[in-house]
Order: C-alpha cells, then structure tokens, then sequence
C-alpha cells in the first residue's frame, strides 16, 4: 500500500483557502482557519432539505429524479376532502406547477420520468380505488390503458412503456395482484407471495424489489420480495419493518426510506446492495407516505410531501449517496 510520504514528500502544502478542486487523499493545511484538512469520499449516505413543494401534501404519487422530479395528486389538508389533481415538476431546487390529472385522487402510484410518466389507480372519493391510468409527456395527462383491479395503496415502478404495479388494496386488507403495462395496455404478471400494500418499491418491470408494506392483519412488515418479469421470490428482509416508506434505485441498489412504525414517522434509511440492507443515514425529518422520484439511483434520492406525524408536509429531501465528495478536518482525536 502506498503511503503519503512517497506520493506527496514530507512536506503539506500551506493554502490560504481550501483548493477549488482537490483530488482524492489530498492533504493540506489552512493558513487561515488554522486547520490540518484533507479530501476524501463519504463511506455512507447525506441527505439535505430540497425545494419546498407549494403546499402541503401526502398520500401523492412520485416519478422521475432527483434534478426533475415529478409530483402527482395527493391529499392537502383537511384530509381527506382536500383531494388534488394538480402535478408538481421539481428541476433540482424549486417546484413549479405542471399538468393536472383528470381525475383528483391519493393513494396513487406512479412512475416514469417528468416528461414520460405514469399515474396509476388510486381514491378520487373516501374507500373507492379506481382503474384508471394516465400518462404524462412533460406537460398535459391524457387517458391510458385501465388495470385490470382496481386498487389504492399500490406501488409502481418502471417506464411509460413498461410500468409495474403491485399490491395495494381494494375492498379487501391487501392484494397480491401485479400486473404490467406495454404503454398501451396492463397484463397479468406474476403474483405476490404475502398480500400487502404501501410498500417500497425500485428497480423495471423486468427486475423489480418490493421491500416493507402493511400484511394485514398483522401490521408493519420487514419481508422484501423480488420480481425477474415472471415470478415474485423472497429476499432479504429489511432491518426495520414499515409501511407507507418509500424507495428508489435498482434491483440490486435500492434505497428505502422514511414510512411509519409504531410510535410514529420514521427517519431510519436503509441501503440494498443486491443481497443485504444496511442502516445508512437517517432522514433529517421523519416522514410516511410521502413520494420518490422512484427512477432516480439509489446514490440520488428525492423525497416529497408526507405526513410528519399525521400533519402534510411541503417538506422534500434529497440524498446524496456514499462516494459523494467529502473534505474533513483533520483533529488530534
């Protein structure tokens, strides 16, 4: 292994400020804050406060990334009249309004990116989930193919042309339903193992992840599912059991974030990394049934809207994964 000594000398270069590009394992001494600092890359994930959305919203849909995020639907208080159509287009650092849904509804999935999305199922009235899916090309929703079931508290991920959804819940506790969508119309796919609904979910509707949700009537549960465009198999269960989380990322780099165990909203965030989760860096505000940009990586996260604590919130986060650029002061300790 090579040493310091052999790459930089014995000698740490003195700065009168930080250098405005330093490369990995750099050292350096400030001259004006007094400070020994070096440069390195995170060993685990961040997350900061994003844009505001214009209010207060949860039970919303999610799509795209983290620097052109997509909001859908929702309830702004009181709940749960206040049922909302309009969409929301995040670019990074503010929301601005976008096209509004048909139909007014929460508890709906989506998925997608901002300029190709999907809307899918969920309430325009108290214990009604609907079929209906819309599509959104970046500025107008327009009529797509119906489910077959009708259901809310479902979960999607996936394209415009080739969505997935699953669970979720329709007269009875929780289905086990999935089905796909080829940009036209929805299919059959292959069953879940246990009936939930309001789980995580990340990946294509070829190699998809399902992790957490409510198993009624048992509560809250930790179970991750994994689907290859076929069947549904079991994975490794999750650290702490939730529902109402949401998720983002691929099938073998998932992040799963935020829901609602007992006493309340949770913070814990937990990373997959194709075979195990981790505890990574808690959210800075504790929040269920918020919405991801559920087709950003696992490395850049955006979360919006929710309840903290049964209240909605305009509150977004974003995440920055481990590997991010990362200059530390270097103490005795």
């Amino acid at each position: 292994m090579a040493e310091y000594i052999n790459i930089r000398g014995q000698n740490v270069e003195v700065l009168a400020s930080d250098p405005a590009n330093p490369t990995v394992g750099q050292i350096w001494y400030n001259s004006t804050s007094n400070t020994l600092k070096a440069f390195n890359l995170t060993t685990v994930g961040a997350w900061a406060t994003g844009g505001s959305l214009p209010a207060g919203i949860q039970m919303l849909g999610g799509a795209g990334t983290q620097t052109a995020g997509l909001s859908m639907g929702g309830v702004t208080p009181p709940a749960p009249t206040g049922r909302v159509a309009t969409s929301y287009e995040y670019d990074g650092a503010a929301w601005a309004s976008g096209g509004s849904l048909a139909t007014a509804r929460n508890y709906l999935a989506g998925c997608g990116v901002q300029t190709a999305a999907l809307a899918i199922t969920g309430s325009p009235q108290v214990g009604v989930p609907k079929v209906a899916t819309e599509e959104y090309d970046g500025s107008t929703w327009t009529a797509g193919g119906n489910t077959a079931n009708a259901r809310n508290f479902a979960t999607g991920t996936g394209t415009q042309t080739a969505g997935l959804v699953w669970g979720g819940a329709n007269g009875v506790p929780a289905q086990t339903s999935t089905e796909e969508y080829n940009g036209t119309s929805w299919t059959a796919g292959g069953s879940l193992a246990t009936a939930k609904h309001s789980t995580g979910g990340a990946g294509i509707q070829t190699a998809a992840l399902c992790f957490g949700g409510r198993v009624p009537p048992i509560g809250s549960t930790n179970v991750t599912e994994i689907y290859d465009g076929t069947s549904w198999t079991p994975g490794p269960n999750m650290n702490t059991a939730r529902r109402y989380l949401s998720g983002t990322g691929t099938q073998t780099s998932a992040l799963g974030f935020g829901g609602y165990g007992p006493p309340g909203s949770l913070t814990a965030t937990e990373l997959y990394d194709g075979s195990s989760w981790t505890t990574d860096t808690n959210l800075a505000t504790g929040k269920e049934q918020g919405a991801s940009a559920n087709s950003a990586p696992s490395s850049a996260a955006l979360y919006f809207g929710g309840s903290i604590t049964g209240t909605a919130t305009a509150n977004t986060q974003e995440y920055a994964g481990p590997g991010a650029p990362n200059t530390v002061t270097i103490t005795a300790s």
